[in-house]
């Protein structure tokens, strides 16, 4: 189900191979909404194309389960939901672990994501007033307490899982960079200032290689 090309939608091409590389996958999230910026990062090659809010109405019926992202490889049906997408991305490009136990700790902390944006992303299409209420309150309550959960629950150095860089990784890196980046009205840059293990994850994600071939380039 390649996504077709709507009033309203915005397509762009982004192509990497500074990791790994995949056969002409296509991925449709929403626009500027990037839930499968982590692939970007990890080098994988892929067409990206967002949908705009004029286009969508159009196209939800088509959709999996009526929502984005969704990947389309050659000869499978539409694959849907961004962890789904990033596993089986990790998995075929040694970016996932290949042990069982390993490889559904790091599905964890990628729900745990999930979880966050699911906070938070209502609050982006609020009026100024509630938007306000809505992200003070977050901040005072679910931020600090989903902080400290993914704190606890990172259990290597450098990375998520040791040495090795993996999805999970950049999944973290992607959810921390957009709030410290001080852009998120209402939410302090530095509100994951104290957790160690999470920002550590953050940097070293960062100044890995491939990830700093694919910013210069984009």
């Amino acid at each position: 189900m390649r996504a077709p090309r709507h009033s309203g939608s915005s397509v762009s091409r982004k192509r990497s191979s500074s990791l790994a590389q995949i056969s002409d996958p296509l991925v449709a999230a929403f626009d500027p909404d990037g839930p499968l910026d982590p692939a970007h990062l990890a080098g994988i090659d892929f067409e990206d194309v967002r949908i705009g809010a004029a286009a969508w109405p159009a196209m939800k019926e088509q959709m999996p389960y009526g929502g984005l992202p969704v990947l389309e490889l050659p000869g499978r049906p539409p694959l849907a939901h961004s962890n789904a997408i990033l596993v089986l991305i990790g998995r075929r490009h040694g970016l996932h672990p290949a042990d069982d136990f390993e490889a559904a700790r790091h599905e964890g902390m990628m729900q745990h994501v999930e979880d966050l944006r699911a906070v938070v992303a209502p609050t982006i299409r609020m009026g100024d007033d509630e938007k306000k209420a809505a992200r003070e309150a977050i901040v005072a309550g679910f931020l600090p307490a989903w902080a400290r959960s993914a704190e606890k629950n990172i259990p290597g150095e450098p990375f998520f899982g040791g040495a090795k860089l993996h999805v999970v990784d950049l999944k973290l890196h992607m959810a921390v960079r957009w709030f410290i980046g001080g852009k998120v009205d209402h939410i302090p840059a530095t509100i994951f200032a104290g957790c160690r293990k999470l920002m550590g994850v953050h940097d070293a994600v960062r100044e890995h290689a491939g990830v700093k071939s694919w910013y210069a380039k984009a």
